[in-house]
């Protein structure tokens, strides 16, 4: 069975929303296990906002370190209620989400990564579906914005693993305990 897995950047007050305060902490470490997130993977699921703040910026986007050319060509599920003119290979999902994304963890090939999209994280963490987290804390205060994990998000997570950088950033790599609070 597929692993999902989902990438993370999070402020230290947990904000994930418009992550253009990330850069400055961007280094190389950071690159290589982005490359080994994306190239160990064969498709992207995204949620609907974040489809439309990757999409176009990665189509216009130089290949200037394999990368590009990887997340440009990988497959996309979306889950979306409104949009079914997709573009960046990517395919609407609506109805049965967690249905869907069963059917997709299930199918043949290699891991299914999400980037950002925390509405679909906290519901597919409710339904069992998330089988490792990649949390990227960078050491900034955003103090406004979305987060990751709302007032009414409950699971029990193992850290599997912490990696630090250069630039101050802490990657927590965790897997949910089975099952989650919510599934009883």
């Amino acid at each position: 069975m597929r692993k999902i897995i989902a990438v993370e950047y999070l402020s230290l007050d947990g904000i994930m929303s418009d992550p253009m305060w990330t850069a400055p902490y961007f280094n190389g470490e950071l690159g290589e296990l982005q490359d080994r997130w994306l190239f160990g993977s064969d498709t992207l699921l995204l949620g609907r906002v974040t489809y439309e703040g990757m999409s176009g910026a990665w189509m216009a986007r130089p290949d200037d370190d394999g990368f590009t050319a990887r997340i440009n060509a990988l497959p996309k599920h979306v889950v979306t209620r409104t949009l079914t003119d997709l573009t960046w290979n990517a395919t609407p999902l609506s109805g049965d989400i967690a249905g869907e994304v069963r059917a997709l963890k299930g199918g043949e090939g290699t891991n299914i990564l999400i980037y950002g999209s925390g509405v679909l994280v906290r519901s597919l963490l409710e339904h069992g579906l998330i089988d490792e987290f990649h949390l990227i804390v960078c050491p900034v205060v955003v103090g406004e914005g979305r987060r990751l994990f709302s007032g009414e998000s409950r699971a029990a997570l193992h850290l599997a693993e912490v990696q630090t950088t250069a630039t101050g950033v802490v990657v927590l790599s965790y897997r949910p305990e089975q099952p989650t609070p919510t599934q009883g």
